[in-house]
């Protein structure tokens, strides 16, 4: 690709690469293209296999000017993936292997005969669904902020990128003052998705006007269990990060941007890399960009999976090459960051948004979402929900529209228990909380935090102080170790929680657990230590009955604590088969083949399980 020098050539550039996408998915007479979901998710599930398939039966046909085969970004439906998407009939196939691409090869393709047991089955409806906009699942989303072209584009190719108009953003931003930037920004009411919900705007403005150097920093560590919003977005769509991260360089005076992105991300990690490269090639990155006088260049450090290096000035101290340990504030990093100067430091969510504020107009922006947040939020939904996968839904959606109408509610007519929004340092919503709309301050006034966008639901199976235990398990191992009252603070947390998980549990217990929490919120350093309690104190505040079952009766209500729980066989419905025997890892279990009811030992049972998933005659009782 040539380089493009200025304005014009990047307009000129838009409008070709614009009509040859138009041509490649609105498609000319006769023209079909396949394109097959790309993310690291299905990447697993062999979508690359799927791909070469398609590719192959192309060029075997000798089909090349008619048929195209593309590889795009994230369509967001995890557990339905890998998707095939047809145009220009926009045919959605959902769970597709190397063998189905085969068949819909010779029936689609070929004779325009739609392969119906590959269609998406609605769960309520039972009806086969063709089309992405019929599903439930799309249909409250609104996809076209931070994951704008995601299921289109070609992440590697950047003509796919500059024809869905990438870079028009930054074109206008270089045509304004820098000041005018940062006020267009504050007038979207852009808070940043990274947890803490700071206007964006007003963290470019805190950067002093000199002339030293500044830096911009994109935070894609990500640490959250459960989350992959960042990934996701890297993966699908960098071009848009990467502009993103140039807009607020130029706005706040920076000429360098560093993208701080985990090493367990390699596919993010190859696609930021490769669509770097390109833009230098093409003098978008580099010196004086479009004849404007800005000069911008970008970085990448990986990350070695430091959750706490998620908190921004450890983060700084970890691309520096110091150990990853926040910094006590002030200084902010505004004023001294990265190696001393004034730095911001945004999450990648926050600055894939900033192309379409500057594109579009802040108007359309703040058009969407609350009086309290502005625009879209993506999440991570996972856990006991029907439809798992990357949504971003306007803020101001409820709780209940998130699990029961995207997420299609809790699988095999199980009781929806809770959800667990904002990862380790978020807190357990329960039934009662499901029409709180989504967005900063009504998540925190129920008692829980947005965070990054990671949302775990829970059902009945689920023990609550077991999710606790987990969540404290989690940040012991991910505390830094710099402060005395998360250091401590939550390890003892943890030695409470594992004492009443494993039956020990007495009711002093939960005085100690209460106070020991508040006191590491309120005097620990950084983010981390002070959110480190949310688990713990939204379970107790939501759920103190199963408290006080574990400490007072010794009995875990989800039969999860496996040092409460007692397995037995019912020799009524035994049918003296042996399967449960002879799964048995610790020959627990004795009886006669055919003559006597089994009996499980309970002095040797070690509780894995195996007996109860085994039994197909009900005989088995978790207790």
């Amino acid at each position: 690709m040539d380089k493009i020098a200025n304005v014009k050539q990047l307009q000129e550039r838009y409008e070709h690469c614009a009509d040859c996408l138009k041509k490649k998915f609105k498609c000319a007479p006769g023209h079909r293209a396949i394109v097959v979901c790309g993310d690291t998710g299905c990447l697993s599930l062999n979508s690359q296999e799927i791909l070469d398939e398609f590719q192959r039966l192309i060029k075997e046909h000798n089909l090349e000017d008619k048929v195209t085969a593309n590889m795009v970004g994230c369509l967001g439906f995890c557990s339905q993936g890998p998707f095939v998407k047809i145009y220009p009939e926009e045919t959605l196939y959902n769970k597709v292997t190397p063998k189905d691409a085969t068949e819909i090869f010779e029936k689609d393709i070929l004779n325009n005969e739609v392969v119906e047991h590959l269609l998406f089955i609605d769960p309520q409806t039972k009806e086969r669904i063709r089309k992405q906009e019929d599903y439930n699942y799309y249909k409250l989303q609104k996809r076209g902020f931070a994951l704008v072209a995601n299921a289109d584009i070609n992440p590697e190719n950047l003509d796919e990128a500059i024809a869905i108009g990438a870079f028009q953003g930054l074109k206008r931003a270089l045509s304004m003052s820098r000041k005018e930037v940062i006020d267009e920004v504050l007038k979207s009411g852009l808070r940043g998705r990274g947890g803490g919900g700071f206007p964006t705007g007003k963290k470019w403005s805190f950067v002093p006007d000199t002339d030293e150097p500044k830096y911009m920093i994109c935070n894609g560590d990500e640490g959250d269990p459960g989350a992959f919003m960042d990934r996701s977005i890297i993966e699908a769509n960098p071009w848009a990060v990467i502009e993103g991260i140039m807009i607020a360089g130029y706005a706040i005076g920076a000429n360098d941007g560093y993208f701080y992105v985990r090493a367990e991300y390699p596919l993010a990690v190859k696609r930021l890399s490769n669509a770097i490269k390109k833009l230098e090639a093409i003098g978008l990155l580099g010196d004086n960009i479009l004849d404007s006088g800005f000069s911008f260049r970008c970085h990448i450090r990986l990350g070695a999976g430091a959750f706490v290096c998620g908190e921004e000035t450890a983060l700084i101290n970890s691309i520096e090459g110091k150990r990853g340990m926040p910094r006590p504030r002030p200084p902010f990093p505004a004023v001294k960051g990265l190696w001393g100067h004034p730095s911001v430091v945004n999450n990648v969510e926050t600055l894939a948004n900033i192309p379409f504020i500057l594109r579009e107009g802040w108007e359309k922006f703040a058009a969407v979402g609350t009086d309290d947040t502005k625009g879209t939020k993506v999440f991570a939904l996972g856990g006991k929900v029907n439809n798992v996968g990357l949504v971003e839904v306007p803020l101001g959606t409820t709780l209940r529209q998130l699990i029961y109408d995207i997420g299609g509610g809790i699988p095999n007519g199980k009781k929806f228990k809770a959800i667990q929004t904002g990862g380790p340092s978020g807190g357990c919503l329960t039934e009662k909380d499901l029409d709180t709309p989504i967005d900063f301050g009504s998540l925190i006034a129920a008692g829980s935090m947005m965070g990054s966008g990671g949302a775990i639901v829970m059902d009945e199976d689920n023990c609550m102080v077991d999710v606790a235990k987990f969540y404290m398990e989690f940040i012991c191992d991910e505390s830094c170790g710099k402060c005395s009252p998360c250091r401590i603070g939550t390890r003892r947390m943890l030695e409470i929680l594992q004492k009443i998980t494993s039956g020990r549990g007495e009711p002093k217990d939960l005085d100690d657990l209460r106070e020991l929490a508040e006191i590491t919120q309120k005097n620990s350093l950084c983010a981390l230590g002070q959110t480190a309690a949310n688990p713990v104190l939204s379970t107790m505040r939501a759920f103190p009955e199963e408290y006080e079952a574990h400490v007072k009766e010794h009995r875990c209500p989800a039969h999860v604590c496996k040092a409460m729980v007692t397995y037995s066989i019912d020799p009524n419905k035994c049918k003296k088969c042996s399967l449960c025997a002879r799964n048995c890892p610790v020959q627990a279990i004795s009886g006669v083949v055919g003559k006597e009811p089994y009996v499980i030992d309970p002095k040797k049972c070690i509780k894995c399980g195996l007996c109860l998933s085994n039994c197909h005659f009900g005989a088995v009782s978790k207790n």
